[in-house]
């Protein structure tokens, strides 16, 4: 209470004293010049004017600190007066520097923040403009190339339509995984969770990817033979798709004639850690905090060639942060990846 009183009411307490002082000795001298003095007189006098003089001098360096702050707030829009009330105020300079600089710090992390977000927005703008328009004028010149006279040869007809379609199906591809994304992003990602076998989902995975991998001569394997099942908490469907995505990025991005390897440990007692470790090119450390991001390429010309949506990674993210779990990543350039990420272990 001291600490409080003393920088609540140390301006009205000094300026009290001040004018006490110099007013008790003109009436100490005038009373002691033309009449008696008197002592209790005096006290009184001092008690009075001391009273007198801190209520008035608090009371108006309130309103007037109170006034011309509330002003500063309502003319810069820096800060919210709203949330200025009267409680706050103090004839105390430091706590008024000190409440105003904490709104005037929260306001800037806010502005920061926005800035950020903005050049964000326009980075993911111009990147799904840029990816949307690679495919659109592929199919664009296809048609117009057929319509100019080309669908008169069977054997150009055939093979622009191919390419077309081709071009269409990337397109497909973008557009739904832009809606998953935004669904996830806007909290409407709904888990069904149940206990499966986590051995038997990757099994399932190297199948669908099993001819996509022996185009570039990549293996794909266990570290181990697994004999026994190992049961996990998650949505199976959303999980498969993460496996998918990851093995599909190692082969994309991995050697001809290489590897990619899964496997499954024990982390804590009631965890596990899935890894997917490749020996593909690997990723410099300069990209790794922005691995994740939407439609983020490492290599901007060579993974065009390779097609995708760009969101594979930023998906993968989003689902295993649904499942409050870890999503890991380690690379070396020129040697290889490894992203790994966590499981509840079935009861």
């Amino acid at each position: 209470m001291a600490k409080t009183f003393k920088r609540s009411y140390k301006f009205a307490f000094k300026s009290s004293l001040f004018i006490t002082a110099i007013l008790t000795l003109l009436v100490s001298v005038f009373l002691y010049a033309f009449y008696s003095l008197d002592i209790l007189a005096i006290a009184t006098f001092a008690f009075v004017c001391f009273l007198v003089s801190f209520l008035i001098i608090q009371y108006r360096v309130q309103q007037f600190i109170y006034k011309r702050v509330k002003k500063i707030y309502d003319d810069l829009t820096l800060l919210e007066s709203s949330t200025f009330d009267r409680s706050k105020i103090t004839t105390d300079m430091a706590t008024l520097t000190q409440e105003i600089d904490k709104y005037a710090k929260n306001k800037k992390i806010e502005i920061e923040a926005l800035k950020i977000r903005e050049q964000y927005r326009k980075e993911f703008i111009g990147n799904v403009s840029h990816e949307l328009k690679t495919p659109l004028f592929m199919v664009q010149g296809y048609v117009s190339t057929l319509i100019d006279g080309a669908a008169d040869d069977e054997t150009l007809r055939e093979k622009y339509l191919k390419r077309a379609d081709k071009g269409v199906e990337r397109l497909i591809y973008i557009i739904k995984d832009l809606d998953m994304i935004t669904k996830f992003e806007a909290g409407d990602l709904r888990l069904e969770i149940e206990s499966f076998d986590i051995v038997e989902l990757v099994k399932n995975v190297f199948e669908l990817l099993e001819m996509k991998a022996a185009k570039k001569k990549i293996a794909l394997t266990f570290d181990m033979d697994y004999n026994n099942p190992i049961m996990v908490n998650g949505d199976r469907e959303r999980l498969q798709q993460v496996l998918s995505n990851l093995i599909v990025n190692s082969i994309k991005y991995g050697e001809t004639n290489g590897t990619t390897e899964v496997s499954i440990e024990n982390l804590i007692k009631n965890k596990v850690i899935v890894r997917v470790t490749d020996n593909g090119e690997g990723i410099e450390k300069v990209h790794i905090p922005r691995l994740f991001e939407r439609f983020y390429r490492v290599d901007k010309s060579g993974s065009r060639k390779e097609g995708g949506s760009g969101l594979g990674l930023a998906i993968v993210k989003h689902i295993i942060e649904a499942h409050e779990e870890k999503l890991y990543v380690e690379s070396e350039y020129g040697i290889g990846s490894e992203f790994s990420f966590t499981l509840e272990k079935s009861k």
